[in-house]
């Protein structure tokens, strides 16, 4: 099913979505992280580094017109190399809106999105100014606002489904989900297999799968680098849902559900090393590192 198919790589470390500028260090190491290829090309998204001025609201989005201006450019890599599937390294959530639109684009109703997370992104300018919180809804064709972040081919809510989504924890701006009755599968549901995937695969007549993988789906006890495990905070003190699943469970998931559809969009999202990030920053204050 994979054979003679186009597999590009995007490095797209956009962090202006969580106004969050360790996410583009993060990125970067992701990308080295991940295992090597001999055929797919990565191509990088060049994002505003300039993480001292102050991101400015664009029609109810905080760094609006950096994103825009970085969803262009993606759009751009998309249209010139065509690929059949896309692997994308972040970055914020909202990476993945231009490259899942794209794969939208490409398989129409027999595409679904998979949203491996804790919190389901799909609040509105309504709710929310962060553009990683709202980026499910607008590729639902669902968001407030969809000039600053365009979304041409918007899936349907039976084709999308949430895993690893912590139901207790959702907040007024995540009404969505329910609303729209998008379907989920909480951590305790996906415990021992990935049947509730597998049958939403099933009866969707889902043929390819765009899987979004934020890391904050796994529990801060099983994986480090993310933001609820940063040093010297309590993870029970987190401000929003904290993930519970484990890091196998996860490969199980995907492994399972690519026997049902072939996976032709993965991107892995808010990637936090703290100990690589604070090691940079330690070092970056040492003189001789200046010469």
């Amino acid at each position: 099913m994979a054979q003679n198919k186009k597999t590009i790589r995007l490095l797209f470390p956009q962090w202006q979505g969580g106004n969050n500028p360790d996410y583009v260090f993060g990125g970067e190491l992701l990308a080295q992280i991940a295992p090597k290829s001999n055929t797919s090309k990565t191509f990088e998204v060049e994002v505003d580094a300039d993480f001292v001025k102050k991101l400015e609201k664009e029609k109810g989005i905080t760094g609006g017109a950096a994103i825009s201006q970085q969803m262009e450019k993606t759009v751009d890599i998309l249209k010139e190399q065509q690929p059949d599937k896309v692997i994308i390294f972040g970055g914020d959530c909202s990476m993945d809106q231009v490259p899942f639109d794209y794969l939208s684009g490409k398989y129409g109703d027999k595409l679904g999105i998979l949203w491996l997370d804790a919190h389901p992104d799909i609040a509105t300018t309504n709710d929310s100014s962060n553009a990683h919180e709202m980026v499910a809804a607008n590729l639902l064709g669902k968001g407030a606002d969809q000039s600053v972040t365009k979304v041409k081919n918007p899936v349907s809510t039976s084709h999308m489904m949430y895993a690893g989504l912590i139901e207790k924890d959702l907040r007024d701006r995540d009404k969505l989900v329910k609303e729209l009755n998008v379907r989920f599968a909480g951590p305790d549901e996906l415990k021992e297999n990935s049947q509730l995937i597998i049958d939403w695969v099933k009866e969707n007549k889902i043929e390819y799968l765009a899987v979004h993988f934020d890391l904050d789906v796994l529990s801060p006890k099983d994986f480090r680098s993310i933001y609820p495990a940063e040093p010297y905070t309590n993870a029970e003190d987190f401000p929003a849902a904290v993930g519970e699943m484990k890091l196998a469970e996860v490969v199980r998931v995907l492994n399972d559900v690519s026997e049902q559809a072939e996976i032709v969009g993965l991107g892995i999202a808010e990637h936090l090393p703290w100990d690589a990030i604070n090691l940079r920053k330690a070092l970056s204050k040492i003189s001789i590192f200046d010469d």
